[in-house]
């Protein structure tokens, strides 16, 4: 690590290797840290596993998403902790500890890309990369008052970075500021689809449902006056017709085969110990069929184009990132289930259309932050970040 501190436990302690970036370009000044999924020149890619990580050889060459924010002038300070595999919401990690929510004591940071949003967070680094499968920028953007981004999917190169399932899995970031954010976009996404301005937003209603209680509803219908002021509302919409639990559900089926095709003959080789939850989603990811997957991708067709056809090419969902604040260090049994399950099916929109999603900390509950997200069309990333600017600028 290259940094003389990590008060927060974000870092691993791999042997500090100064990683060379350029001397000037667009991101010169800021620092970066990078989640223990990618490669980076000169360490290992550990996974989250300690196993994995003594498995790892030290790569010669780093990630292209890592690269080019590299010859973009960024500063490498180090790699911070994921969930096993990247297969939790949590940030809870069995192996390596929990690192610390400072804008929330006591509560999670969120998984998987837990490392990468304490690290901005705590101030120890101007942004850092993190990856969403299910929600892991969106998460702990939401938990720690972050600016997160799940872009569309395939927009960004993810070579080099360890998989969990494959049509899912997107390259974000997380960042304090929109300006920040913004110029990590410009270097990240190239250009936009074309398209016309995103003028008009609606409220997923059967989202907002998913939301814990009250008060969470009315935390997050605060920041509706924000968002108004630069779209016009266009009125509220159920989502899914089918319910979003059935939404969940292909989700959890897709990304369940996808993580086992990708990791299923290490783990029957190697018979790691995994902490509690990632060990039960594996068990499970090893029964899913081909015949279920293939059924699910069917269904997931209809999802997309449902979604697509309610945004249209200039209108955004404005719905909530969580179903509330990060839930309390330790959480287990049924209660954590429980709110997975909500999570999963707040979340599992934009993972199922690969449709881009930003979460804002636009609201806060007892004191601690909660996130507002807008989902927009296919390739409309920067037009989306740049909205989120205005909208955060008030």
């Amino acid at each position: 690590m290259l940094l003389a501190q990590d008060p927060v436990n974000a870092f691993l302690d791999y042997p500090a290797v100064e990683v060379p970036s350029a001397p000037s370009g667009p991101l010169a000044g800021l620092t970066m840290a990078i989640k223990d999924l990618y490669d980076v020149a000169g360490y290992p890619t550990g996974v989250g596993h300690p196993l994995k990580r003594a498995e790892s050889d030290i790569k010669s060459a780093s990630a292209p998403s890592v690269q080019v924010l590299l010859d973009a002038g960024a500063r490498f300070v180090g790699k911070v902790h994921t969930d096993e595999f990247a297969y939790s919401m949590n940030g809870e990690n069995f192996h390596y500890g929990t690192p610390v929510n400072v804008n929330a004591p006591g509560r999670i940071p969120g998984g998987s890309s837990s490392g990468s949003a304490v690290a901005v967070s705590a101030g120890l680094v101007d942004f850092a990369l993190g990856s969403d499968t299910g929600g892991s920028v969106r998460a702990p953007a939401s938990y720690n008052g972050l600016i997160g981004l799940r872009p569309t999917h395939g927009r960004i190169d993810i070579s080099k970075v360890a998989p969990l399932a494959r049509t899912f899995d997107t390259v974000g970031w997380f960042a304090r500021d929109a300006d920040t954010f913004a110029r990590v976009g410009d270097v990240m996404l190239g250009e936009d689809v074309a398209g016309p301005p995103l003028t008009r937003f609606l409220v997923g209603d059967d989202i907002h449902a998913l939301l814990l209680g009250e008060l969470e509803e009315a935390a997050v219908r605060s920041a509706a006056p924000r968002i108004a002021a630069h779209l016009q509302p266009a009125g509220a919409v159920i989502v899914s017709p089918d319910g979003l639990a059935a939404w969940r559900m292909i989700f959890r089926t897709m990304q369940a085969y996808e993580a086992w095709e990708a990791n299923g003959e290490w783990i029957s080789s190697r018979q790691p110990s995994f902490g509690p939850g990632v060990r039960e989603r594996f068990e499970w990811a090893s029964h899913v069929t081909r015949e279920e997957y293939d059924a699910a991708a069917q269904r997931r067709a209809q999802v997309r184009e449902r979604v697509t056809g309610l945004l249209g090419d200039d209108t955004v969902l404005a719905i909530p990132s969580t179903p509330g604040i990060a839930p309390r260090i330790g959480l287990g049994g049924d209660e954590l289930e429980s709110y997975r399950n909500r999570a999963l099916s707040m979340l599992c929109t934009a993972s199922l259309t690969g449709l881009p999603q930003i979460s804002l900390p636009l609201a806060e509950h007892e004191g601690c932050p909660l996130g507002v997200s807008l989902i927009a069309p296919r390739g409309r990333d920067k037009a989306l970040i740049a909205l989120a600017a205005k909208i955060m600028a008030g």
